[in-house]
């Protein structure tokens, strides 16, 4: 009983760390995108790239059991919606908390 629930704690922290690896490299490339030699080469690079660890995460951490996944999955949209409180106009950086560049 602990150790599944162990199990979901990791499969959750894991799910979140790919949702902040996807989400955050989103919100870079958006940044990137003005000043980019070749703005599609950009956006479909880090396209390929970011859904290619994503998918490979999500295999990894799933292992056979879909109870895994779907708990990996709840940890990458609970990473997608504080991003989104976090990064949008009238986050942390506005508050004065974070430098602009």
């Amino acid at each position: 009983m602990i150790s599944r629930i162990i199990e979901v704690i990791i499969c959750l922290l894991a799910g979140s760390g790919l949702g902040a690896f996807y989400f955050t490299g989103l919100w870079w490339t958006v940044r990137k995108l003005p000043t980019a030699q070749s703005p599609a080469l950009l956006s479909l690079g880090s396209f390929v790239v970011r859904t290619a660890v994503v998918l490979a995460g999500f295999y990894l951490v799933m292992g056979d059991h879909w109870e895994r996944l779907v708990a990996c999955l709840l940890g990458f949209m609970t990473a997608r919606v504080l991003l989104v409180k976090r990064l949008k106009p009238g986050g942390l950086r506005d508050r004065g908390r974070i430098p602009a560049n």
